[in-house]
């Protein structure tokens, strides 16, 4: 009989990462824009060695195993810094989201129980909002040459005066990350990612039919590294030796592309309206910078329209359509277009790269619905889809949210899909964001996505309102393009070719922007809450 012990037991933590970075990728760069503009840099061996000293550092104010150290900080090298060394430590990295209410964050910090704040300069605004309501035992400021505030400690100087520590073993199940969801129905929830979820994902966003992240890649992550560990690029990055470029809170499409530009990046991340943005600069401006290096754009959080992947093209740029949550840590699927649609006609290619793309190793997805149970896979039926693997959530921090997992452990993700035949997922709407009129389904992000093909619309989004008639009709919010106009007429006449006539709205509103929730969605409870009247 063959022992069963025949592999080395060797844990999967985070410690491995940084312990990587800075044995073989010491000279990579790591690349920070400043609040005002300014370029610092570092490379990933000083941030890993850095990281060692602010682990004493922190353990010296009492920071113990498990403990959670809140950072409030923009994307830039202290914050990497901190995703080293806390996990490293023992303790949980737990990133806040400034652009969050004052009351909101104080429920996150008070939840978590952080003990700790790690705050940028140019936020303690932000943390004077909620920083009366929890009492943290000590806050450590990053200062870019302005004096830290009375009581509060100075991050270089709590650097400087500590020596580097020695990392211990951490288990592969500990606790290495936390963040929060938006809260978007209900309170926000903690999702908790152990270092073997972490350190898998990692693995899995380096994969060619995924990110394809490489020793060979400059990345910039527009998407926040307080939103969902950035997508996990800065592990990826550390782990694979990638050069690092961080944008700091200026995200503007000038300044993204001039970073782009100038710094020769070659794959970036971030939800679709910052894409937007960056497109109509590029086509006002086409020949203003050099992106002869960006082999790729990785757009989540929505699904992209068709006229995004199709304006990018024009640019000889390619979207890469990917699908994921924060319970998902967040990698779920990749949308990479399949070897035998590679010389098919656009028209097949451009309506496979709309999709939200095929799971990612390990990660298993099934969708169902109440009338007929599990869906089949026939781009046809609708359900709910349910997932899990080792980096999904099998439960919220402090058993919030119950209700999220099913009875034999899968995920529901609140988005309803259709399946094809490759086991490509296209989502059609967040169950709340269905329209059901007259007993049938209708789905907004369809609607959405072909209003933003239209040459005179900036931004769409499609609400549900009453109707004494129907029970819910569907209702267009529009953002136009500077300078055109459009009347409604126009735009039924324009979905009538992709849409039966009951599917199509009868009220549309014009705004001069739509709002965005606090990780750049559009935030459609708000356009509820002005319009369903």
């Amino acid at each position: 009989m063959i022992n069963s012990l025949t592999m080395d037991d060797y844990p999967l933590s985070l410690t491995a990462v940084v312990e990587r970075a800075e044995q073989f990728y010491s000279g990579r760069d790591v690349v920070s824009r400043r609040p005002d503009g300014s370029i610092a840099r570092s490379t990933l061996g000083a941030c890993a060695r850095r990281a060692r000293r602010l682990a004493d550092a922190l353990a010296g104010l009492g920071v113990g195993d498990g403990d959670r150290v809140a950072t409030l900080l923009w994307n830039q090298a202290e914050h990497l810094e901190l995703y080293f060394a806390v996990p490293a430590m023992g303790a949980v990295v737990h990133t806040l989201n400034p652009r969050l209410h004052a009351d909101e964050l104080a429920f996150i910090v008070q939840d978590a129980r952080d003990r700790v704040i790690v705050v940028d300069e140019s936020l303690l605004e932000v943390f004077d909002g909620f920083r009366e309501l929890h009492r943290f035992e000590h806050v450590i400021v990053v200062s870019h040459g302005g004096p830290v505030p009375d009581g509060m400690l100075d991050y270089e100087t709590v650097i400087g005066g500590s020596e580097p520590m020695e990392w211990p073993v951490i288990d592969e199940r500990r606790a290495g990350a936390m963040c929060y969801t938006s809260g978007t129905t209900g309170r926000p929830k903690g999702v908790v990612y152990s270092h073997r979820a972490l350190v898998l994902h990692s693995l899995a966003a380096a994969l060619p039919d995924a990110l394809g992240v490489s020793a060979q890649d400059t990345l910039l992550p527009v998407v926040p590294m307080f939103h969902a560990n950035a997508w996990g690029l800065p592990y990826a990055a550390a782990l694979l030796g990638a050069r690092l470029v961080l944008p700091g809170p200026n995200l503007d499409p000038v300044s993204v592309l001039d970073l782009i530009s100038t710094e020769g990046v070659t794959m970036t991340a971030g939800v679709p309206t910052v894409w937007m943005a960056m497109l109509d600069a590029l086509d006002a401006e086409p020949d203003r910078w050099d992106l002869g290096r960006l082999d790729r754009l990785i757009v989540g959080g929505a699904a992209v329209p068709r006229s995004l992947l199709e304006g990018y093209d024009r640019h000889g740029l390619t979207v890469v359509q990917a699908w994921g949550m924060t319970e998902t840590a967040p990698l779920g699927t990749v949308s990479r277009l399949p070897v035998d649609l590679r010389e098919s006609a656009a028209e097949d290619r451009y309506a496979f790269r709309a999709r939200q793309g095929v799971a990612m190793p390990f990660v298993e997805i099934r969708a169902r619905n109440e009338e007929d149970g599990f869906i089949e896979w026939d781009d046809a039926a609708m359900g709910e889809l349910e997932v899990r693997g080792p980096w999904v959530a099998a439960g919220y921090h402090n058993g919030t949210g119950a209700d999220s997992f099913t009875e034999d452990g899968w995920f529901r993700t609140g988005d309803i899909v259709r399946i094809d035949h490759r086991g490509s997922i296209r989502i059609c709407d967040r169950s709340k964001d269905l329209v059901k009129s007259g007993g049938e389904w209708i789905s907004s992000v369809d609607l959405e996505n072909h209003l933003m093909a239209h040459p005179a619309v900036a931004e769409a989004a499609v609400i549900a309102v009453p109707d004494p008639r129907w029970g819910e009709r569907p209702l267009a919010v529009l953002a136009l393009r500077d300078g055109v106009t459009v009347d409604p007429e126009q735009l039924r006449e324009h979905l009538a070719r992709e849409f039966a006539r009951w599917q199509i709205p009868e009220r549309f509103e014009f705004v001069s922007t739509i709002p965005r929730t606090a990780t750049g969605k559009f935030k459609k409870i708000a356009l509820r809450d002005q319009f369903s009247a």
